[in-house]
């Protein structure tokens, strides 16, 4: 049974989505098959910004990243306002020992400097799979805290001579054309799926080796959808669904799936809730308790998005609901897609050939989401979803003044020595400026 303070393991991954065999696509993950199977399962889970450091923001402060400002990337000179907001400080002053091992993205600079920023008690090291697990078989009192971060399944992926999936047998996401290119651009990101599932499942077995198994709240999940065109960095659920499993033996365990919509800001009270901690006034989410309990069908009747920066800016909100989606663009000088918020690839390589950087974007976007699910047909222009779009225009609205987002004020402005892409480059790598430079 699980104790009354649980340890907690937070195991982040980059750029994997969903795309996992528990969510059932074809992309083996034996590991995280056999963790889902044991534990709970959230099916519409949903990070708040699909970029890298603004997405864990989110979720290790559970607040937007517009209000703890990682607006954009922390390796191009972006940071959060307070790192005594992060999740490990408030364990911290709980009882809990706190580790970090691996990469973490909210803070800039090596392992060490980023345990001392963010005020970790201990940087086990950068191999993030190898230190969590010596961590764990030494059997460490409790109650800890460990957070894993893994470099997998980013880009560049493994070359495709190193691959083991044939990619004539692959089938390549949606929204993509089934090409040889998209086939061996997605037999690459599976080779990356089986090394990220491989060092997770080290972990877990440390955890049972070491006896902690039991009394250990783990949390598995990632940043954004893959790297792809139109799903990282973009706000569709392509880019926004995220993989989110948990398991703590006696409160959340059985195989259960959860379908009730849920958000990477739901995580910080959850744990707070099973550590008997009180929840800190800032946050945002909601516990998943009653999903998991089967008290309650859903937790949110919408959940808000957004993005800013990445390599370039890109001001977009959104609202989602259990059956539309709004998206709302706030350039009002650049309505083409910013190439340069896209990572190389062969995907990337199929659309730019054929004309994907001219095409237009609209600034407002709404989709039905039960008849559309890919989100291609804008119905914002469609007379007869006229009361849907006005009512969730208002609902976007509202949110961003109760949240006191700066895009009210008109543009963000980067912070001074902040790295920002020009907004017509056409790779992240090009064209980039140094604020106040």
């Amino acid at each position: 049974m699980a104790t009354d303070k649980p340890n907690v393991i937070y195991i982040n991954s980059h750029d994997t989505g969903r795309y996992i065999q528990p969510y059932g696509h074809a992309v083996p993950t034996p590991e995280l098959q056999k963790f889902a199977e044991e534990g709970v399962l959230f099916r519409q889970n949903f990070c708040i910004c699909p970029t890298c450091s603004p997405s864990r923001s989110a979720l290790v402060t559970g607040s937007y990243p517009h209000e703890n400002g990682m607006l954009g990337l922390a390796h191009r000179g972006f940071k959060l306002n307070d790192y005594g907001q992060h999740l490990q400080s408030t364990l911290q002053k709980s009882g809990y020992s706190t580790q970090l091992a691996g990469g973490q993205h909210v803070a800039a600079g090596t392992g060490p400097e980023v345990a001392e920023i963010t005020g970790f008690d201990r940087y086990l090291g950068e191999d993030a799979s190898a230190v969590a697990a010596e961590f764990l078989e030494g059997a460490p009192d409790g109650p800890f805290y460990l957070e894993v971060g893994f470099g997998q399944t980013h880009r560049g992926f493994p070359p495709i001579e190193e691959c083991p999936d044939d990619p004539r047998y692959c089938r390549p996401p949606a929204p993509l054309p089934d090409t040889p290119d998209t086939r061996q651009d997605m037999a690459r990101y599976k080779a990356s799926a089986r090394i990220l599932d491989a060092k997770i499942g080290r972990i877990l077995d440390a955890l049972e080796s070491g006896g902690l198994a039991e009394s250990t709240l783990v949390i598995i999940t990632t940043d954004h959808g893959i790297a792809f065109p139109r799903m990282k960095c973009n706000l569709q659920d392509s880019g926004v669904g995220t993989m989110l499993m948990m398991r703590l033996p006696g409160k959340i365990d059985g195989g259960k799936v959860v379908d009730g919509m849920t958000t990477h800001m739901d995580i910080y009270p959850t744990v707070c809730d099973l550590a008997g901690i009180e929840r800190p006034a800032w946050l945002r989410g909601e516990s998943v308790m009653p999903l998991v309990a089967g008290e309650a069908e859903e937790i949110h009747d919408a959940v808000f998005l957004e993005i800013s920066f990445h390599a370039a800016y890109e001001p977009v909100r959104a609202v989602r609901t259990k059956r539309w989606k709004y998206i709302e663009r706030f350039d009002e000088d650049w309505s083409k897609p910013v190439m340069c918020n896209c990572d190389e690839g062969e995907s990337k390589s199929v659309w730019v050939e054929n004309g994907w950087a001219d095409r237009e974007m609209a600034s407002e976007e709404l989709y039905d989401l039960c008849f559309d699910p890919n989100e291609t047909c804008n119905l914002a222009n469609v007379k007869e979803y006229a009361g849907v779009l006005k009512e969730l225009r208002g609902k976007l609205g509202q949110w961003m003044k109760d949240t006191d987002d700066p895009l009210l004020d008109g543009p963000i402005d980067p912070p001074v020595g902040a790295k920002v892409n020009d907004v017509d480059s056409p790779k992240p790598g090009e064209r980039i400026r140094v604020i106040g430079e």
